[in-house]
């Protein structure tokens, strides 16, 4: 008998969580939010397994991390129940998704509107109703709906936007990679204390830079 489409995708989601806990990424309410926001429903289709560790590509050229990657980003930014979220850049939604299920309010924003508009979908989807999705570049963060608790950027910077940190409440932090556009950046987590942010190194990293202004097409 032939392995369904839904059998496949359960034995790699089980796979999946077994590498995370060998890559110390796993921890059991984030192990639950993985389980109950299905990749599959993110990705395009003909994917043959839903859990691979390389990127892939989405809509408007751009494309979203491999599993493992996504949920390293959402565990690097230690967020909590009651967690007050930007996200700059919404991409498939995936990383929302877990987002949303692990904070009480995620505002996701993204450039292009064929992008949010499918992921608005996804997460509809996916029951997820504390998330807003807005069409901006997110070069100046959402002053609209902060302060945030936590804040991701799924883009480079060469310095981090003054607007990030006037937008973070005390003791907020942000995982963002600093760097030239061209080359290698540093995946960082920056936590406000005061005035001034700490920080800690979490990786090398190639992200694409924070583009300015929002698709006016696609």
């Amino acid at each position: 008998m032939s392995v369904t489409q839904p059998d496949r995708d359960r034995e790699d989601l089980a796979a999946f969580l077994l590498r995370l806990r060998a890559q110390h990424i796993s921890v059991p309410r984030l192990d639950e939010v993985v389980e109950a926001v299905p990749r599959r429903m993110f990705l395009r289709s003909g994917m043959k397994t839903a859990y691979g560790d390389r990127s892939v590509p989405i809509d408007c050229g751009e494309t979203m991390p491999g599993a493992s990657a996504s949920v390293a980003l959402v565990h690097a930014l230690r967020v909590e129940p009651a967690s007050r979220i930007l996200e700059v850049g919404t991409g498939s939604g995936y990383l929302t998704a877990l987002l949303a299920k692990l904070g009480a309010r995620v505002t996701t924003l993204d450039r292009y509107r064929r992008l949010l508009k499918a992921a608005d979908e996804r997460l509809k989807a996916c029951g997820i109703t504390n998330a807003v999705l807005v069409h901006e570049d997110g070069r100046e963060g959402y002053p609209d709906a902060a302060p945030y608790d936590r804040i991701i950027v799924h883009a480079s910077c060469e310095t981090l936007p003054r607007a990030f940190l006037e937008q973070l409440a005390q003791h907020g932090q942000i995982v963002c990679a600093l760097g030239p556009g061209g080359g290698r950046q540093t995946l960082v987590r920056l936590q406000k204390v005061g005035s001034r942010l700490e920080r800690e190194d979490l990786g090398h990293v190639r992200y694409q830079p924070l583009a300015a202004g929002i698709a006016r097409i696609l």
